[in-house]
């Protein structure tokens, strides 16, 4: 296809096809599960809650990996740990069993990932953590699973805070507890400073260069892909988009450290509970950070 087609007087109606709410996935999954022998305690409503951001495409593929993993396992039935595993492998990959890590690695990833999950769960606008854990899967020597109270379509200054926070949380728990940092942070890195740069330039929520877009985007729109971008502002104005993106980076950095440093007892505590058992579910997580998930809610509005 090319872009002249959807010139005016050619193809004028354009379907723009959002991602699925919990409501569609659920949906999604129940015509996808048609034919495959679901155990009695398969919860599909609550894959459809684990699964924020999946495409109907997403789910088909989780649910062909739940049934491919039963059938490994020999079992005749599909359940809730197989449904659950899937998620997993379709977000990140499938376990590297083969790839084990050396007893400072491990020390290095359960610091790591436990820094994660401590920003996630005491900012003010993070979302709980489902899961934790050091076990590799497809390029990470482990990882954190965030499980949102609510879908969010629109999302403000302070909800980026806490994201970028957590995301820098992993860095900054490596930085206080061995005095350095791995390469294991370069895509939270990375992640970060997008989700910064798209504050700055595409939401207008600088407070010092206001609400204007810089920028302009070239895309396939068949293909949703950007290749480059049309600079339509001068080199002053890049100086200071630079200065106010590390400006938000500093802001959301503080913040995480303020709750390593806050909650270092617990940091170390997480850390060594993740490094003894591998993986730790969202109860076992809540409990050892004595947090209350009635009182969270209350206070986010739910």
């Amino acid at each position: 296809m090319d872009p002249a087609l959807l010139r005016p007087g050619r193809f004028d109606r354009q379907v723009i096809l959002t991602l699925p709410s919990i409501e569609d996935r659920e949906a999604i999954l129940k015509i996808h599960a048609r034919g495959k022998p679901l155990a009695k305690n398969a919860n599909l409503r609550e894959i459809a809650e684990r699964t924020p951001g999946f495409s109907g495409a997403d789910l088909e593929n989780l649910l062909n990996e739940a049934a491919i993993l039963a059938a490994r396992r020999n079992k005749k039935q599909v359940d809730q740990s197989e449904l659950t595993e899937s998620i997993e492998k379709v977000l990140l990959g499938p376990e590297r069993k083969s790839h084990i890590l050396s007893p400072r690695e491990k020390k290095i990833s359960a610091y790591h990932e436990a820094g994660h999950a401590l920003v996630a769960s005491f900012t003010d606008k993070g979302e709980p953590v489902r899961k934790i854990s050091i076990v590799s899967r497809g390029l990470a020597a482990g990882y954190t699973i965030k499980s949102p109270v609510e879908e969010k379509s629109i999302k403000g200054k302070s909800d980026f805070l806490s994201d970028i926070a957590t995301l820098l949380g992993g860095y900054f728990a490596e930085k206080i507890k061995f005095k350095e940092v791995s390469t294991g942070a370069s895509n939270d890195l990375k992640i970060a400073s997008d989700l910064a740069r798209k504050l700055v330039k595409d939401y207008g929520m600088s407070e010092k260069l206001g609400p204007i877009v810089f920028g302009e985007r070239n895309e396939l729109q068949f293909l949703g892909k950007e290749f480059g971008e049309d600079r339509n502002y001068s080199e002053k104005i890049a100086q200071k988009i630079d200065e106010e993106v590390a400006k938000v980076i500093k802001q959301a950095a503080n913040q995480a450290i303020k709750i390593l440093k806050a909650k270092n007892n617990l940091l170390e505590k997480l850390s060594k509970e993740l490094i003894k058992k591998e993986t730790l579910e969202r109860e076992e997580l809540e409990k050892i950070l004595k947090i209350d998930r009635k009182k969270r809610q209350e206070k986010s509005g739910m």
